[in-house]
């Protein structure tokens, strides 16, 4: 073993001592040098997205240490940047959370930054505006988002409410790098920090103010006060229990039944290892109290509550909606509901992200409203609402939303939020069942109108320390790939977001593309299909996005399945190996 790591262990067996079970760990794997090296042969990164890990000891580990020594790197360049800074602390149910929120608050209050912290669970939303509400130049929210129970994760905020900058992120990033975990962390009794006032608990005022907010968004106020609307609500065992249930009663839905084995906050996720609303395993408990209730809706919040998915009535079933159905449905409504009502806003602005169904364009073009395609990550949506505010333009922004679930109207916060996206869905579901139609019979409504698009999101992971050198094997190889044909259909545009370059292959003209470097790459194919390849920047997976595009749906499906079946097995996208 490489002695620099051997040397890592010996000193996380030695100084660990804080937290017995990562001692107890460390003494388990001592004896698997592929284990130790696991634990150790990097640490944990720090991004715009803040850390995510695996739980367990090491550095590669989200621990105390880890957490400790991320929140003291917060610290520092914070006091390099502000005077008498504050930080805004929340986490979900997952394992491990409150302790990490209490170590993260110990750190920052020993600092001497006052912190504002959450005295229970809250969805990530609620950090965002929470960031704003306290005028706090940083937030921090424990939470490993849809990953599987053994993830963690904590997630920053800039003092706009939205995720870190790049260039934030980096000097903290820097900060963390001079840090020795056991040495060079301050860190205070949490007690004593609440009794003289540097941590401060957030008071219920606060959450009314989120909720008042929430409701300010709500299109048709009253719509679903007398549509008897039936949901099925499953919180999936996280933070979104108790906002949800509150801003559907606020505007009238009452006929609410709770999927009672993922009501409750676990971090193990007993009934759905992988708890994302992206997938149906997440959904089976729901879908099982929808047989017997027979609900218009059933909604699904992954643990931090940033994200819903949806099923409604079809047949005698219950047909899963993606994200981005779910998207282009709550566009059409809010822009053909805003334009009826007079509220549209002039010179109207939604933003999605550039792996998003370009069916979203089409909605969007059909009332007039400018489309924003920006990076993937919601921050980049946030981002665009800010530059809008530092015009005096925020009223502009309508609607943003990504592919993977996520969705927000209004600027009260910088993120995606399932809570008001809830209530939106609810709402249109409420309307469009007053005039005798399901959502199913709305999205088909709009596949007749705008075409048929197939979109299916693929993830191919590459575990453990060989898989971050294998997924940028397949990105620069497909970077550098040869060919004007995929999967039998020509190429007719190519776009790289890394060499920043947007070339139409039938004209030859080429564009510089006008957004951060993002290591991905799209290729757009004739009939309107397309590929788009992006590596997961907080998980080692790359993510492929798939259009097919077709004369009815079912053409659209075997279009989309077929690019699969040849992006899987031809050996182009992942060479085979010798």
């Amino acid at each position: 073993m490489d002695s620099k790591i051997r040397s890592l262990y010996e000193r996380w067996l030695e100084k660990a001592v804080d937290d017995i079970s990562l001692i107890e760990e460390l003494k388990s794997v001592g004896g698997s040098e592929e284990a130790v090296y696991d634990r150790f042969y990097r640490s944990l990164e720090f991004g715009t997205a803040g850390l995510r890990g695996v739980l367990g000891a090491g550095t590669n580990r989200m621990n105390i240490y880890t957490v400790r020594a991320a929140t003291q790197g917060l610290a520092n360049y914070l006091l390099k940047n502000y005077e008498d800074p504050s930080v805004s602390i929340s986490y979900d149910s997952r394992i491990n959370s409150t302790l990490f929120a209490d170590e993260a608050a110990r750190v920052l209050a020993a600092n001497g930054v006052k912190v504002y912290l959450s005295t229970e669970l809250q969805p990530t939303p609620v950090v965002s505006y929470a960031v704003r509400y306290h005028k706090s130049q940083a937030g921090i929210m424990v939470t490993a988002s849809h990953n599987p129970a053994k993830y963690n994760g904590y997630k920053c905020y800039g003092s706009d409410g939205c995720q870190m900058t790049d260039t934030a992120a980096g000097e903290v990033y820097s900060e963390i790098q001079k840090i020795d975990c056991f040495d060079d962390v301050k860190l205070v009794d949490l007690d004593k920090a609440l009794s003289d006032g540097t941590i401060e608990y957030i008071k219920d005022e606060f959450y009314e103010s989120y909720l008042g907010k929430v409701e300010e968004q709500a299109i048709r106020k009253d719509i679903c006060k007398d549509a008897g609307l039936r949901v099925v609500y499953t919180p999936l065992n996280g933070a979104g229990n108790k906002l949800v249930r509150k801003i559907l009663d606020r505007v009238g839905v009452k006929d609410v039944h709770i999927v009672k084995s993922q009501e409750q906050p676990d971090g193990n996720f007993p009934t759905c290892p992988y708890p994302n609303p992206e997938i149906r395993e997440a959904l089976e408990e729901g879908l099982k109290l929808c047989s017997e209730v027979k609900p218009d809706l059933l909604l699904a919040t992954d643990p931090d509550s940033d994200r819903v998915g949806i099923a409604v009535p079809e047949g005698g079933g219950y047909r899963l909606i993606t994200g981005n159905e779910t998207g282009i449905m709550l566009t059409d409504y809010i822009l053909s509901s805003r334009i009826e009502l007079g509220t549209l806003p002039h010179d109207p602005v939604m933003v999605k992200t550039v792996v998003t169904s370009v069916l979203v364009d089409r909605v969007a073009a059909n009332y007039g409203v400018e489309v924003r395609n920006v990076l993937t990550g919601f921050k980049y949506i946030g981002e665009q609402i800010l530059r809008l505010e530092e015009k005096n333009e925020e009223n502009r922004y309508v609607f943003g939303f990504e592919e993977s679930y996520g969705y927000l109207a209004g600027t009260y916060v910088r993120d995606k939020d399932a809570v008001v996206a809830s209530m939106l869905i609810c709402e249109m579901a409420a309307y469009y069942k007053k005039q005798g139609r399901s959502l199913s019979s709305v999205l088909d409504g709009l596949y007749s109108k705008y075409g048929f698009y197939k979109n299916i999101t693929l993830s191919f992971e590459f575990d453990g320390a060989s898989g971050m050198d294998k997924m940028k094997s397949i990105m620069d190889n497909l970077r550098n790939l040869k060919t004007d044909a995929l999967a039998g259909y020509k190429i007719v545009r190519r776009a790289d977001y890394l060499l920043q370059y947007d070339r139409d292959l039938v004209t030859g003209e080429e564009k510089k593309i006008d957004l951060p470097k993002s290591n991905v790459l799209s290729f757009f194919l004739e009939k309107g299909n397309a590929i788009i390849v992006r590596p997961s920047g907080t998980e080692p997976k790359i993510k492929i996005y798939f259009t097919g595009v077709g004369k009815d749906e079912d053409d659209a499906v075997k279009t989309a399945e077929g690019l699969i079946d040849y992006v899987k097995n031809s050996g182009v996208f992942f060479p085979k190996e010798n």
